[in-house]
């Protein structure tokens, strides 16, 4: 016996008011809800004109990317109890044990947002980023509904 489970696939833009934005018009989306699955674009710590805010700063750069992420899964009625994925990007030079203090830095601001238990997560130090000043970018996956609401989104195909 063959059952028929129809999921709702709408798309719906996420694009809070009064979000950061690109110094130059741009199509990108901050996000996408896409039935039970939000897809978060790279957060970064920008005001509304795209300017870098807490220059040099990992602890609030690292809170306003995660703010950003936060207002962007409030719009597809998500929260981080929801996320499956966070992929971070961070600018760092130093070496030795400053890579590593660094690094707990941003860590002890993200454990702040990150439910228990918590995404599968990537962090990868990079180069850099958009602009010079940036030093975290991050981007989440969610699912609305739990893993029986993005298992019937993905047999869809």
């Amino acid at each position: 016996m063959t059952s028929q489970f129809t999921l709702d696939t709408s798309r719906q833009r996420l694009s809070p008011p009064g979000h950061w934005d690109w110094h130059i018009p741009t199509p990108f989306s901050q996000g996408w809800r896409i039935g039970p699955m939000v897809f978060v674009g790279g957060q970064l710590s920008a005001d509304e004109h795209g300017n870098v805010v807490g220059k040099d700063d990992i602890e609030l750069q690292t809170q306003n990317v995660f703010e950003n992420i936060t207002r962007v899964l409030a719009s597809a009625g998500a929260t981080w109890k929801d996320v499956v994925k966070l992929n971070t990007y961070y600018v760092f030079d130093g070496r030795g044990d400053q890579i590593q203090e660094f690094w707990e830095k941003m860590t002890r601001v993200r454990l702040r947002y990150i439910a228990d238990p918590g995404p599968a997560a990537t962090a990868v130090r990079v180069a850099g980023l958009m602009y010079e000043g940036f030093l975290i970018e991050a981007e989440v996956v969610a699912v609305v509904g739990g893993q029986a609401a993005a298992a019937a989104f993905m047999s869809q195909g």
